[in-house]
């Protein structure tokens, strides 16, 4: 399942053709695009079917990668949607800026991190990536282009961040970036043996840092159950500012036959990970790379899960019931007997989005994966949602490739604003098997039924 146009999960089979985006923009343009017939296409990133058609084609907005505008003393950055946040950060590092929100990946498109309005290890600072977005160019199927942004054509703006390519095509935008002393980081290690001493610790390192995230050993159970390690970090002052080579020498050439990351593997992974990691326990300076995108030093990685793919889960727990909540995640997953490779925990402020549907709130949120093992999985899943929706949480749509319509609706109660926005010729998969599948009506009571 690696040709075509695929998700990055590789749970669903890819789209096998795709049409180029300057044909989409012609046809666009000329008024003659059908009803549910398109979907805009970043790099594919999408652990789920928020990035594949129920039956229209792909527009491929890779082509589109040019640098616009740059203003190298207030930041202010404006490129095509194609462009890869790898390719910003080159061009801005070396005139002392930086991003001001990245995902875990540096291969994703200006187009679909706004798309996704995607978040990273500072959102107790800077909110999500659509909080920095000043406008951008969307083209819609009556063939008119949009000027977007919180005065001009105000609601357009905030349906298509976090819109997830629904509401047309984004053909430029402008992002205001962050001036950083260098691209390197000055990082503090703190292993915690227990989720308590997380907790306790979580906010006061939000406050003394711009970069806060938990690495969790998700097998670790009994007296270990909850282990973990607090990952801090700010820019270093006397770091570098030139960009490496995105990606690593490594990589997966092939597809193994099955999943290589099973539970001795993981297990002895975890440990290996815990014991390196925790005699870094002081502050020392590593690079951005290795400490924004570990993972993609390992180039198709996700092959490593096996032909059937994976499933992430990640959920946002409100405040008041994380401390419930997320051992009770954890313990889901243990009782099921499956290891998750990545277990991440980091805690979300109250910077709001301009987004309609943006999945960080107030809280914690967890972000698990799992080889793909079947209704032995599924079954896990389900009971991750319902964790989730019971504790007055949200599942994230970008990571997902099989919450119910009702799960979907308990989440984001919000959802008939963004379909009343929709291009009536964009629809994904994900789409049509949620939102498309409930009532007007449905929303907030999908929570109360929970």
């Amino acid at each position: 399942m690696d040709a075509g146009y695929g998700s990055f999960g590789r749970i669903f089979a890819p789209a096998m053709q795709a049409i180029d985006a300057g044909e989409v923009i012609a046809l666009l343009k000329g008024g003659n695009a059908r009803e549910n017939s398109l979907l805009p296409y970043g790099n594919g990133r999408s652990y789920g079917d928020t990035c594949l058609p129920q039956d229209g084609v792909l527009a491929d907005m890779r082509p589109m990668r040019r640098v616009l505008g740059f203003d190298t003393h207030g930041g202010l950055f404006t490129a095509e949607a194609g462009i890869l946040l790898s390719d910003i950060i080159a061009h801005a590092a070396p005139h002392g800026f930086f991003p001001p929100v990245v995902p875990g990946t540096q291969f994703v498109t200006l187009g679909g991190a706004i798309a996704n309005d995607v978040h990273g290890k500072n959102h107790h600072r800077r909110g999500t990536f659509g909080c920095h977005v000043e406008a951008f160019e969307l083209l819609r199927s009556d063939g008119k282009t949009y000027a977007c942004s919180p005065t001009s054509n105000p609601q357009l703006f905030e349906a298509t961040i976090g819109g997830m390519g629904l509401t047309g095509i984004i053909l430029s935008a402008s992002l205001r970036l962050m001036p950083v002393p260098s691209l390197d980081v000055a990082e503090t290690v703190t292993p915690f043996s227990r989720l308590d001493e997380y907790f306790d610790r979580a906010e006061a390192a939000d406050k003394s840092n711009e970069y806060a995230v938990a690495w969790i050993d998700q097998l670790a159970g009994g007296r270990a159950a909850g282990r973990g390690l607090l990952l801090t970090g700010n820019h270093a002052a006397n770091g570098s500012r030139q960009a490496g080579k995105a990606g690593g020498r490594l990589g997966v050439p092939f597809q193994p036959p099955l999943n290589v990351l099973n539970r001795p593997f993981l297990t002895a992974f975890n440990a290996a990970y815990r014991w390196k990691r925790s005699r870094d326990a002081g502050p020392h300076t590593t690079g951005y790379g290795g400490f924004f995108f570990p993972l993609d030093g390992v180039l198709n990685w996700n092959r490593l899960y096996g032909p059937k793919g994976l499933f992430q889960h990640q959920s946002v727990i409100p405040f008041a019931a994380a401390r419930q909540a997320v051992p009770a995640l954890l313990d889901a997953g243990r009782a099921a007997g499956q290891g998750s490779f990545l277990t991440v925990l980091k805690r979300f402020g109250a910077v709001r989005s301009p987004g309609l549907l943006s999945f960080p709130h107030p809280g914690y949120t967890l972000t698990l994966d799992f080889p793909n093992r079947g209704d032995r999985t599924l079954q896990l899943l389900e009971r991750l949602d319902a964790i989730t929706v019971a504790a007055g949480g949200a599942v994230n749509p970008y990571k997902d490739a099989r919450m119910p319509a009702h799960v979907f609706a308990a989440s984001f109660p919000d959802w008939r604003k963004l379909e009343a926005m929709r291009d009536p010729a964009f629809l994904s998969r994900f789409w049509a098997r949620t939102a498309m599948r409930l009532k007007p009506s449905d929303g907030a009571q999908a929570r109360a039924a929970e």
